[in-house]
């Protein structure tokens, strides 16, 4: 029987690294703002009329290109804390399991920061996003056999 108590320091690694990805996301949304109040790009007409000189505009490059990674994150962070949570449920070694969710969230981190941040060259954004698409497949695959042999 697998202890999904709060001691179990699989669950432990789950809660700290979803948190910190919950904490990346709504980063994104800070960075959005801001490249929108520099570049005085609104996407409304009220929210440019606060600054002098603001004007609407939607398709800026800067903040469209943070706009997408943002996107990115919202199509893939919430898949890891489903799959992630499934996969505390199997009971996984802890240091194992604890490995997949630290190199999930630094390379969801690093996708940030290739894609928006400080744009590279490819391959770098598909490594950065690649590496965490692996590691929820294999969670995934993981939960599904372990189920699947328990019914």
């Amino acid at each position: 029987m697998v202890s999904l108590t709060l001691n179990n320091p699989v669950v432990q690694a789950y809660i700290v690294h979803s948190a910190i990805l919950a904490l990346k996301l709504l980063s994104l949304t800070v960075l959005t703002a801001l490249a929108r109040m520099t570049r005085r790009i609104f996407a409304n007409p009220e929210d440019a009329k606060m600054l002098r000189g603001g004007k609407v505009k939607y398709d800026d490059p800067v903040v469209e290109r943070i706009r997408r990674a943002h996107l990115n994150d919202l199509e893939n962070i919430p898949a890891f804390w489903i799959l992630g949570a499934f996969y505390v449920t199997t009971g996984p070694a802890a240091t194992f399991a604890t490995l997949l969710f630290r190199l999930f969230t630094v390379f969801r981190i690093l996708h940030t920061i290739v894609y928006a941040v400080i744009p590279l060259p490819q391959p770098s954004r598909a490594i950065a996003f690649g590496i965490p698409y692996i590691i929820m497949l294999y969670m995934g695959i993981q939960v599904i056999l372990y189920y699947v042999t328990a019914l």
